[in-house]
Formats: C-alpha cells, structure tokens, sequence
C-alpha cells in the first residue's frame, strides 16, 4: 500500500532489512517483474554499476523506444523520465524519486514559451531535450548536445529558429554553424558553476592533461577546452584517446564511467567556482541526479511507485519532435 506520507515526498521511504542483499534483491525482481533499469551518467556508480543500461539522453530515449521490458524504472531526472513515458504509453514507467528535476529544464515554462512563440511568427522550435514534455509539445524537433549540430543543419540556412532552453549550448550551435538562431536564457546549474579560473589551476598541475568540456558550459570555459562535447562524445573519447590524463568540465558522475573504461588514465573533475562556505571541491554534482538511491530503487520496484504519466493530449504532441530527432539522429 502506498502510503500518504510518501505521496507527499514523492518517494517511498521505507527502511529496508540491513540483512537483505539489496543489489541481489533489486536484480531478482527486475528478472520477475520484466522490469529494465536505465541509468544516466550522471547518476552514483553504484546505480550506474546495477544499470541494465547507462548513457547520455540520446542513448538513454533509444533505448527505452526500443525495449521489450513492461516495466521501465528511469534513474535520472524527471523529463527523462518522461520521455519514456511519452515513447511507451502503455508501460509503466518509475521513477526512484520525483523531487528529481533539472534546472535547465525549470528554466523554460510552457506557458513562457507559448507567448515567446506568439510574439515571433515564423519561427521554429529546437528544443534541447532537458524540457518537459509541455515544452516539448510546442517544439518542431528536439536536439541533444550530441547531435544538436547536425539537426539544426538540416534546416535551411534561412530559416527562422528559436533555440532553448541552454543558452550556452545555443550559443556553441551558432558559433560552430554560423546560425543567428534566438536563444532562450536558460542554463544549468552545474554548468553554469564552471570556470576558467579552476581550470587553469588544473592545467598547472596537470600540464599534460587534455580538457574535455560539456558544451553547456559557458563560452569562456569552451574556448579553453581540447575537446567539446556531449557526455557520450567525451567519453568515448577519453577511451580511444592516447593521452593518459584528463580534466573534465562536466557533472562528475561521468568519471565513474571514464575511471571503469580506463582504469590505467587518470581523470581530474573540474570543481565549481565557488562552493558552499567559500571552500573548494573536488567536483561539481548535480544534486538531483544523486537523489537516486539503491534504496529507493528496490522501493520502487517492490511497490511499483512513483510513476510517471503523461496527459495524453500533450503526450501526442510532444512524441513527434521526439521521433523526428530519433529519425535524424
């Protein structure tokens, strides 16, 4: 029975049996439930580790349009989770926490972009796939930092785009294209948190360390950097790169990944500017990606709850800017 009090949080807080095998126990009822565990790179190894599968956005909408599973338990954050739901209507789809959101996707309301949309006809939407499923019923073609690139230059080079909610990324786009598309101003709270400044003080550290950025962070911090790219990108190429040293200037959980490919390199996180208490860190986290737990994913699976649902109305429409990404990607 799922009770009030965990409604109101969102999650299921139930304590769990210290003598219970929690990584046996969440295996064995993926196994009977026909369940499928799909994790982002920013998640804590650990989840990472039990994982049916783990990548970036892109990799992660593949997956879940194409699995036979009935039941898709998502651990990453809630428009991830949505877009599970919106490519498989009819599976239930779980979430370990529900207070998991994402400050970029926050950053661009529906109804902000409706009235955007009004006071610019003509325009079309590329929306950056860190939206909710509302936003993304208002949007011509959804993008990801991997192949954002490519799909904005299927348009013509004439056409009228608006870009959001990144605008960082936005900005990379239209540099790396030579586009004038209108950037919405939004950005991510972890990515935002980088600077040159720390970099540079890695670099003088590690002189022979090739700097590998996520293409939300800021322009600066991108001039700066060896490599630009979506987390797959930088990944892949931390593995099939010569070099032996890395600093990476993207939300830390992606070094749990690097370190397991490449266990004779060595990876350096960038921290954030400035932490909490003026002191700094050794890495820049994402707080909701780490509100996945082991212990609110057996919860979630014994109970089958919290899951995601999607009203039909904007399910429908925010499915085909999906497809069209998938199509072109």
């Amino acid at each position: 029975m799922i009770k009030n009090e965990w409604i109101e949080k969102g999650y299921i807080d139930e304590p769990i049996d210290k003598n219970i095998e929690i990584v046996k126990e969440i295996r064995q009822m993926c196994k009977d439930k026909n369940a499928i565990i799909l994790a982002h790179y920013y998640t804590q190894g650990a989840i990472q580790d039990i994982a049916d599968f783990i990548g970036d956005s892109l990799a992660l909408a593949r997956k879940a349009e194409n699995t036979d599973a009935k039941i898709i338990l998502m651990c990453g954050v809630n428009f991830m989770a949505e877009t599970c739901k919106i490519l498989n209507p009819s599976k239930l789809v779980l979430a370990p926490d529900l207070n998991s959101g994402c400050s970029l996707a926050d950053s661009c309301k529906a109804e902000d972009l409706k009235k955007y949309k009004e006071e610019h006809p003509g325009y079309k939407v590329v929306s950056y796939v860190n939206t909710t499923a509302a936003v993304k019923a208002l949007t011509d073609i959804v993008v990801t930092s991997g192949n954002a690139k490519k799909i904005v230059d299927t348009f013509p080079k004439d056409e009228k785009l608006i870009f959001g909610p990144d605008y960082n990324l936005g900005s990379y786009i239209n540099q790396i294209t030579g586009r004038n598309m209108l950037l919405w101003n939004g950005g991510c709270h972890v990515h935002e948190r980088f600077s040159v400044d720390e970099i540079i003080k890695l670099k003088k550290l590690h002189p022979n360390a090739k700097v590998l950025a996520h293409p939300e962070c800021k322009g600066p911090v991108l001039a700066v950097a060896d490599v630009i790219g979506s987390t797959a990108v930088l990944l892949n190429y931390s593995i099939k790169s010569s070099e032996n040293e890395f600093i990476v200037a993207t939300e830390a959980g992606i070094l749990h990944e690097m370190q397991r490919n490449c266990s004779d390199k060595k990876f350096y996180p960038v921290p954030p500017e400035i932490s909490e208490g003026g002191l700094g860190c050794s890495c820049n986290d994402c707080e909701y990606m780490k509100m996945n737990t082991l212990e609110k994913i057996y919860n979630t699976l014994k109970y089958e709850w919290p899951s995601v649902e999607v009203p039909d109305n904007i399910r429908k429409e925010a499915l085909k800017p999906i497809e069209r990404m998938l199509e072109l990607s």
